[in-house]
């Protein structure tokens, strides 16, 4: 008989990474594939992770002085067109519309009618439309900067997929602004950056490496690509996040002008930026144990859950109405600004069953509630940070009153111990030798070293090793390392394999 520990998701982690992030999906009841190819449907918890993301995000972006807009989903080719760099990039993943309607032949069956005159691409991503109606909207220097971000759905038809990670359709936020300087456009990209950076460690506990992007990782268009960069359980990196410096050369291609100060025309300075339900499957990998989805508090879409220990008849509806004011009491506190988040589960069903089902949606606190307790007083509490059997009982009023205080020490211990996990999983390399001996092994995780950035000696890099640089990290950006592979002089930068 085996000793191994008997967990809720099954394969573990160690056993088999990528069917136990599969599995927690499933177990939470976070999304499922759809009869689509490659897309999913997000169901009601995975959608309220996204809900907050999204509540966050836009309050930080509002507060930056960014209007929310919305445009077509429908971009005609001929824009595409226009930026020949921006439709190399992503040609081969475009979702095409060739015809307006369906008839039905001969034998019944439905059959695409009414060719288009001009295909239609539906969006990967919207720099080319909105660059075209931008055009229209600045006319002078008092028009900037234009500030704009938009929430919505895009198609990349992905020939791998796997659900938040990489999905043909996802669901996203693309900022889109326009400058009269260089110097402007490239603040407002580092801007959103550090907003990325800031929202990803405090709401999604996912520390994160900011940096830029190599020529061979650039958003194709771009002058320059930011990103940050998470370390998944499996030391794997995932970029969480970008910010694009455009340059003029959007501005161009859809003939964004302005008259300066001086009554003088010139091409504006654009930026693009986005994160999007990736950062789901970022939240997932980050945290997430063999029991289950463990979430931070600040993005969780309840805080508490109650569940009423109801073994008679006799005392159900007692328990029941203490647990109706345990909520209440809970939900006059604040947690970050807005009322604590409470379930309460009177589902006449297992207890066991029930408690199990909270662990594996990753609910920060389980409250157990019994006769005995509401007798005392008190409560029977869990944290999802720590093991399920380990529960404490506390005096109701205590529990209540430190409620904020309890959400925010889970909060900084998934936190800590995520970049620990980082930390002790980032190794600094001086040679090609340390470098092949390192990523020679399949539990490797960051390597910082120098690098030449030549992109041909990256693209051979990618293809023999099945590695990449993830960023030249903005902390080590102003020093120079010589180049583990040329000798030449160098950035430091960050290697590792990806998602």
């Amino acid at each position: 008989m085996s000793n191994k520990p008997k967990t809720a998701i099954t394969p573990t982690r160690e056993e088999n990474y990528p069917e136990w992030y599969q599995q927690v999906i499933k177990a939470a009841d976070l999304a499922e594939s759809s009869p689509v190819r490659g897309c999913m449907v997000i169901k009601p918890w995975g959608y309220a992770i996204w809900e907050n993301i999204q509540k966050e995000l836009d309050r930080r972006f509002k507060a930056t002085g960014h209007k929310n807009a919305y445009f077509p989903l429908f971009i005609p080719m001929r824009y595409l067109q226009k930026e020949a760099d921006h439709v190399d990039g992503f040609a081969k993943e475009c979702a095409v519309v060739t015809h307006s309607r369906l008839e039905a032949d001969e034998k019944g069956q439905l059959q695409p009618a009414g060719e288009l005159d001009e295909p239609l691409i539906v969006r990967p991503t919207s720099e080319t439309i909105i660059g075209e109606l931008f055009a229209k909207w600045v006319q002078s220097y008092r028009d900037l900067p234009l500030l704009i971000n938009q929430w919505a759905n895009v198609v990349r038809w992905e020939m791998r997929t796997r659900l938040f990670l990489r999905t043909a359709e996802f669901l996203w936020q693309e900022g889109h602004t326009v400058h009269a300087t260089e110097e402007d456009a490239m603040k407002e990209t580092l801007q959103m950056l550090n907003i990325y950076a800031d929202f990803s460690e405090k709401y999604l506990a996912m520390p994160v490496v900011t940096g830029e992007k190599t020529e061979a990782e650039r958003f194709p268009g771009a002058e320059s690509t930011f990103s940050i960069e998470a370390m998944m359980q499996d030391k794997k990196a995932l970029q969480a996040g970008t910010s694009h410096f455009l340059g003029q050369n959007f501005a161009k291609s859809s003939s964004i002008k302005f008259l300066n100060k001086d009554s003088q025309e010139e091409y504006a300075w654009t930026t693009s930026w986005g994160v999007s339900t990736r950062l789901v499957g970022g939240l997932i990998m980050t945290h997430s144990d063999d029991d289950g989805l463990v979430l931070p508090p600040a993005i969780a879409p309840a805080h508490v859950v109650i569940l009423p220990i109801t073994p008679k008849d006799e005392t159900r509806q007692a328990v029941l109405d203490y647990c109706a004011d345990l909520k209440k009491a809970l939900e006059g506190q604040n947690y970050l600004g807005d009322p604590v988040r409470v379930e309460l589960d009177d589902r006449d069903i297992r207890g066991g069953e029930k408690t199990w089902g909270w662990i594996k949606k990753g609910v920060p606190i389980r409250v157990e509630v019994g006769p005995r307790d509401m007798e005392k007083d008190s409560v029977f509490y869990g944290r999802r940070d720590k093991a399920a059997k380990d529960k404490i009982s506390q005096e109701l009023e205590a529990f209540v009153a430190g409620i904020e205080g309890l959400l925010g020490s889970i909060q900084e211990t998934l936190l800590l111990k995520a970049k620990a996990f980082q930390k002790a999983n980032t190794q600094t390399l001086e040679s090609k030798e340390a470098f092949e001996a390192y990523f020679k092994s399949e539990d490797a995780g960051f390597a910082s070293a120098g690098f030449c950035l030549d992109p041909q000696l990256e693209d051979q890099i990618a293809k023999e090793y099945k590695v990449t640089v993830r960023c030249v990290p903005t902390k080590t950006v102003n020093e120079t390392a010589p180049c583990i592979f040329t000798g030449q002089a160098g950035k430091r930068v960050i290697f590792a394999r990806s998602y």
